[in-house]
């Protein structure tokens, strides 16, 4: 596998690169940066989760002129979250160089991104909707963009948006680089090609197969409200060695981890917004057991090798296989076994349907854990904690003290006194998470058979009916399902029980 140090990458570039902790390139990187890095048109086919941001940001970046202050590249993404993520990633990688990076997607007002656009970032990420709205208000110029990726451009077909990106492939300027990336290439796909891109060069890598050894895989149904009262029960009543919790967002990560820490457990989280002294801070509390309960965002478990990892927990279910396979994968190592519990909403069953389909694994239900069995646990546990105490002996100072108890009371009654004292009941302090979305699968065109053109007698394309669609798509972001995702849906406050 190849180093980006050897991948004559700009000097300020890779200073940000090892500041974000990565040494190695993956497939992809190593494959495509080069190649674009020489001018040429990419088509990189890579399922999500093979680091593609990074493969085509470092090529973008270095064709940037920091001291040119105007748009000069263009990434476009299918959903408002991944032109979050990817801007979010190009700022990191660009912030040696001085280049900036603005995300702009429905849903947000467009006053708040103009005046973004008024602080003159170089590179532009935005879904194609939004992107044309700029374009029209002229609040957007597109003559000075040298470089246009197409990111997840598969999805954006599958959402509609292709003859959006037609329209703006056909407002910057021609002689340009273009990169597209796509897991999957229909035919409107490769037209696409044909028409917008010179003699390009393809990188295809192929998908690791999805399977796991040595891990168990469970889900338990339960609705988003009741995630983390599941989540606390399951804790009490198998007690990781060290457990990894998932979640979606950066802001999930902290609430849960505040949460479980607020509920007695030794819980911190791992994001891309700490600084590389907390995050290295937080793995090695994790690693010596100082923690056993890592709460995290996938990008931050990303390389995190720990083999003692007995559990983890997808608090909410990733976009796609891949993701899942990465997750579930930081247990069963160093041939140990393992456990994996995903926490799945009524409205995901299909989503979990199409896991387990790729990944050619059944999982098997669990119930909806109960406050009785997290109390049982925690009582089990008392009892291993008594029997171990009397393995280690130790204990003669207070025979005196057990022979006068004795005196007055039956031994049954003296244990199971013992035994109430040393447990403690399930912690049910109330506490209160922003709910998010559930996620869905990846839906295709119903003309579009998997992406391979549309049958014969298919409805003429209505275009200010399906521009109007567009638009709802485009304010939804469709980031993980229907609803509004930034709508804050308060968890029910969980009562004490007496």
């Amino acid at each position: 596998m190849a180093l980006f140090k050897d991948l004559n990458i700009e000097e300020p570039i890779l200073k940000s690169i090892e500041k974000m902790g990565f040494t190695e390139a993956t497939p992809i990187q190593s494959e495509v940066i080069p190649v674009a890095k020489n001018g040429r048109d990419v088509i990189g086919q890579a399922q999500t989760g093979t680091g593609k941001t990074v493969a085509f940001g470092i090529p973008l970046l270095e064709s940037v002129m920091p001291d040119q202050r105007h748009p000069q590249g263009l990434v476009l993404a299918p959903t408002r979250e991944l032109a979050i993520q990817v801007s979010e990633e190009l700022n990191k990688l660009g912030q040696g160089k001085g280049i900036t990076s603005l995300a702009i997607y429905g849903g947000q007002e467009i006053s708040k991104q103009i005046r973004g656009l008024k602080k003159r970032p170089q590179i532009i990420v935005g879904t194609p909707g939004r992107f044309m709205d700029h374009m029209r208000r002229k609040t957007i110029r597109p003559e000075y963009m040298n470089t246009v990726v197409l990111d997840e451009a598969d999805e954006m077909l599958s959402m509609g948006f292709i003859e959006d990106i037609e329209t703006i492939l056909k407002e910057v300027p021609e002689d340009r680089r273009t990169m597209l990336f796509s897991a999957t290439m229909p035919k409107r796909l490769k037209n696409v090609v044909t028409t917008f891109m010179a003699d390009p060069v393809t990188v295809a890598i192929k998908s690791k197969e999805m399977t796991v050894e040595n891990i168990e895989q469970r889900y338990v149904v339960v609705h988003e409200k009741q995630k983390f009262d599941a989540l606390c029960h399951m804790l009490d009543i198998d007690p990781p060695e060290l457990a990894i919790v998932f979640g979606r967002t950066k802001r999930r990560v902290d609430e849960v981890a505040e949460s479980l820490g607020i509920r007695g457990f030794a819980a911190e989280g791992l994001h891309g917004d700490m600084k590389q002294e907390r995050r290295d801070a937080v793995i090695r509390k994790f690693k010596r057991g100082a923690i056993d309960i890592l709460v995290a965002t996938d990008v931050a478990a990303r390389g995190l090798d720990v083999n003692n990892v007995s559990h983890v927990f997808n608090f909410d279910l990733p976009q796609d296989s891949e993701s899942y396979v990465h997750r579930i994968g930081r247990t069963g190592r160093a041939g140990k076994s393992g456990i994996a519990f995903s926490f799945v909403t009524p409205k995901e069953r299909d989503h979990l349907k199409v896991i387990e389909k790729n990944t050619k694994k059944k999982m098997k239900q669990q119930s909806m854990p109960t406050y009785e069995e997290a109390l049982a646990g925690r009582q089990d546990r008392s009892v291993n904690h008594l029997q171990e105490s009397l393995r280690k002996g130790d204990f003669e100072h207070l025979m005196g003290a057990a022979r006068a108890m004795l005196a007055e009371h039956d031994p049954e009654t003296l244990v199971a006194a013992a035994l109430k004292t040393m447990t403690k009941e399930p912690d049910q302090t109330p506490v209160s998470l922003t709910g998010e979305s559930p996620v869905r699968s990846k839906r295709r065109n119903s003309g579009g058979q998997g992406g391979q053109g549309g049958p014969k007698g298919q409805k003429s394309y209505n275009r200010n009916s399906s521009a109007r669609k567009r638009s709802d798509r485009d304010r939804r972001g469709r980031g993980g399902g229907g609803g509004k995702p930034d709508a804050k849906v308060k968890s029910l406050a969980f009562k004490k029980k007496k």
